[in-house]
């Protein structure tokens, strides 16, 4: 977690920090009730049928995957979620804490990363930076400035 904070600050990107229970979906912490502000999405950590291809699926809260599409977007037979290892493997974290900063602990840059176009329409973001008890928000330029510095390969789409 510490090394989320080094990178952002590393990279002179503001960010707010909110302290808050254990959550594992946007339902649980929208009963939070925090003031937030930042958009609402949600982070998806899947692997396709080889296991050979790894995919962070960054997209609005409210907003249902729809696989079949994403399959046929990415050429791929079938995708489903990546297990507990695979996350700790390629993103360094535990289900529940899946986010855009696991990034920084893929290594050797295999991971996808699939930004749904709505989340653009936000001015900040809000992300767990690797651990579900918290909560940071930030710029939608900063959130790209930092996507940007992971070397992972990023792709925009309607989803």
């Amino acid at each position: 977690m510490e090394n989320v904070y080094q990178a952002l600050d590393s990279l002179g990107i503001k960010y707010k920090k909110f302290d808050h229970q254990v959550v594992y979906t946007v339902k649980d912490a929208d009963k939070l009730g925090l003031e937030i502000e930042g958009g609402v999405n949600k982070s998806l950590f899947l692997r396709n049928k080889k296991g050979d291809k790894h995919y962070l699926i960054l997209i609005k809260g409210t907003k249902r995957l729809d696989l079949k599409n994403l399959e046929k977007l990415l050429g791929e037979t079938r995708l489903s979620f990546a297990s507990a290892e695979r996350m700790m493997k390629y993103l360094g974290v535990t289900p529940g804490s899946v986010s855009p900063f696991g990034l920084i602990n893929d290594i050797n840059k295999e991971v996808v990363v699939i930004v749904n176009n709505q989340l653009l329409t936000y001015q900040n973001l809000a992300f767990h930076p690797n651990l579900n008890t918290q909560t940071i928000t930030l710029s939608m330029e900063d959130f790209q400035k930092y996507l940007s510095s992971t070397g992972n390969k990023i792709l925009y789409s309607d989803l």
